[in-house]
Formats: structure tokens, C-alpha cells, sequence
């Protein structure tokens, strides 16, 4: 509940700059989600804009339970995005069946690279990992204008308008659209089932196991024969690939089906990198729990643009509420912590009256003897 009070106080304070800004508030808010959630159409677009946010988040899952900070999802997406259509440019002719699986495997690969990299450098020489995947980010975008601009740049517009994007790609790598849906795509599937697999990770195998352990403690995890060293680059790496999957269904799951930017992250990734973050903090680091919240935070992403036509309110208004959210909730985290402390101190409270109030029943015994395992006094 502290999170969901969180996104109320949030709300609350947008209100206030609602009302500031000359806007209705109720209007705005009605506008908001009816443009998310009013139609089929509205939950379709929701939908879409939720699943880039759904598989950065689930990666950002993996690398926050092992206690390394992955700020990198804007690089490693791009990276996925890059390994997919080149794949795609030299193996197009490949039927759907194994080209499609191929897309996200490359994807995968490519996020899980570049992941792989600040994990190295944390495990083995000591370098933060926040500095590292941040600079990764910036080393991506410009690789990405480079290949842009000539190597994988359409031919077509080295002549003319020389717009930095590749050629159509390949009609058989295209994700295929779900039945009855006029854009929803096959992607959807693919986020809902890697959040269940990074929880079946997580917490019923063993290498999530040495992810949480380390993540708890990397001294005990240390001193119980886990290495820890590995563990650390595996966090990382597994935590790029997922966002690697993310880059690649964004140029495979477009309208336009190309690798097309404006030059900047933003302009391909749409900041899902850094809002994955938030949707993974709001719901509570935990893969399952992330699936609610990207979708809430597509909702917003979404219904912004209705709510800016019905109040005439600025777009940005919506990044300014994210923050908001962003704030509450990982203030509320102190909260929390400290309502489960007081949680526990009352049960533990109740659990030793029970047992030392003789009229319960179960008072502690004063009794020189007890039974034994047939009945027989034992000393």
C-alpha cells in the first residue's frame, strides 16, 4: 500500500500544478485515463508503450537484487537494437520461424555485451558501475549515429534527404500482430513471458540464489563459497540482455520497420531506459510486480497526450509527475522499512505474551522432566 500512497501523494501535487497552470484538475485526470485505459484502442497503445518499459524494468530487477546499479538501459537497448539489424541486413532471407526467435536472440546478445562490460570493470578493478553503464550510454548513441550515417545507412538517402536510418528491413523479421489487433504485436507476449522467466530465475535456481545472496552480502556470500566476482558480471550482463530484447522489438515492432534516429537516445529509445528504472523500483524490484507497474506508467506515458488536448496543459507535465512518483516512491522505501520493523517487533511482542501467560495453556514448563519421543520421562 506505501507504494501505491506514494503515487497518490504524486497525483496530489500534480493537481496542484494543474490548477496552477489555469487546468481543471478533474477534467485532466479523467482525460488521462481515458486516453490510457477508456478504449480497446487506448489499452492497446498502453500496451505498447508498457512492454519496452516491462523488459528494462525486469533487467534492472536482476542487477538491484545483487546490489549493482544498472543505469546503462539506454546503451544496452541501443546495443540490441544495433546487433538485431545487422543480423537481419546479412540473413534476411530467412524464413519468419527462425528469423523472429533470431531478432530476439541478437537482441539478447547485443544488451548482454554491453552489460557485460561495466560488469567486468566493477567485479574486477573496483570501477562504480553507475559512472560506467552512464558513459556506456553515450558511447552507444554516438556508435549508433555512426553506423547511421554510412556503414548500414539506407542507400537511398546517401543521395537525397540523408535521413539516419537503414533500409526497410526485411518483411520476414517483422513481430508478428496478434490476432484482432490492429498494432499490437507478438512482442507483448515476449515481455510478459521474460518477466516470468526472471522470476522463475530469481528465486527458484541456483544462480538466482548467488544473485540475491550476493546482493544481502557479499562478504557472507563470499565466505560461503559463492564467487562473487562472476556473479556480479553475470547480474550485469543478464540485466543488459533483457534490455537488449527491448531495443530490438522497438525497430522490429515499428510501423516503419527500420533503425531510425534523431541523432540522441531519447529520439529511439523514448527514455524507456531510465523510466524502466522507475517501473522496477515501483514495483518493488520484483519481476512479477513490475508487469502492473509498467503498464500503469505506459498508462501515464500514454494518456498524457489526451489529457494535453482535453486541459491544454504542456506533454512535460507528465515527465515532471513521473519524477514526482519517482521521489515518493523510493522515499516511501524508509517507510516501509520501518513499518516492517514495528510489523515484526509486535508479532514477537504478542508471540512472548502467548507464551509466558499462564492462562493461555501454553505457559513454559517447570517441570524437571519431559516427555520423550515414546512417552518416557527424559532428564
Amino acid at each position: 500500500m506505501v507504494p501505491l500512497a506514494a503515487v497518490l501523494a504524486s497525483f496530489v501535487i500534480g493537481a496542484v500544478i494543474l490548477l496552477m497552470l489555469g487546468a481543471d484538475p478533474i477534467e485532466g485526470y479523467r482525460a488521462l485515463v481515458d486516453g490510457a485505459f477508456g478504449s480497446p484502442k487506448a489499452l492497446s497503445h498502453t500496451a505498447m508503450k508498457a512492454m519496452p518499459l516491462l523488459l528494462v524494468g525486469v533487467g534492472i530487477c536482476i542487477a538491484f537484487r545483487a546490489s549493482v546499479i544498472n543505469i546503462g538501459g539506454e546503451g544496452q537497448m541501443i546495443a540490441g537494437a544495433i546487433v538485431s539489424t545487422v543480423v537481419v541486413l546479412n540473413v534476411g532471407d530467412l524464413p519468419p520461424l527462425v528469423l523472429v526467435p533470431l531478432v530476439f536472440c541478437a537482441g539478447a546478445l547485443g544488451g548482454a555485451i554491453w552489460g557485460a562490460i561495466p560488469g567486468v570493470l566493477k567485479a574486477y578493478s573496483g570501477v562504480n558501475e553507475i559512472l560506467s553503464t552512464i558513459m556506456l550510454n553515450i558511447v552507444a548513441v554516438q556508435f549508433m549515429n555512426f553506423l547511421l550515417r554510412d556503414p548500414i545507412m539506407d542507400p537511398a538517402q546517401k543521395t537525397s534527404g540523408r535521413i539516419p536510418q537503414t533500409e526497410r528491413l526485411s518483411a520476414n523479421a517483422d513481430l508478428p500482430i496478434l490476432p484482432g489487433a490492429s498494432r499490437l504485436h507478438i512482442g507483448v507476449l515476449v515481455a510478459l513471458a521474460v518477466a516470468v522467466f526472471v522470476y522463475v530465475l530469481l528465486w527458484r535456481t541456483a544462480l538466482g540464489y548467488r544473485l540475491r545472496a550476493v546482493g544481502h552480502s557479499a562478504a557472507a556470500a563470499r565466505y560461503a563459497g559463492m564467487p562473487v566476482k562472476r556473479t556480479i558480471v553475470a547480474a550485469l550482463t543478464l540485466s543488459g540482455a533483457m534490455c537488449g530484447i527491448a531495443g530490438a522489438v522497438l525497430v522490429f515492432g515499428s510501423e516503419s520497420h527500420r533503425f531510425v534516429t534523431d541523432g540522441s537516445s531519447v529520439g529511439f529509445t523514448q527514455s524507456a531506459g531510465f523510466n524502466g528504472i522507475v517501473t522496477a523500483l515501483f514495483g518493488a524490484l520484483h519481476p512479477l510486480w513490475t508487469i502492473p507497474s509498467s503498464f500503469l506508467f505506459g498508462g501515464l506515458l500514454v494518456g498524457a497526450e489526451t489529457m494535453q488536448r482535453a486541459v491544454q496543459v504542456p506533454k512535460a507535465l507528465m515527465v515532471g509527475l513521473n519524477g514526482l512518483v519517482v521521489v515518493f516512491v523510493v522515499s516511501s522505501e524508509r517507510l516501509r522499512r520501518v513499518l516492517r520493523e514495528r510489523a515484526d517487533r509486535e508479532t514477537n511482542r504478542r508471540a512472548d505474551h502467548s507464551v509466558d501467560d499462564p492462562a493461555t495453556g501454553a505457559g513454559r514448563s517447570t517441570d524437571s522432566s519431559v516427555s520423550g519421543p515414546l512417552g518416557t520421562a527424559t532428564p
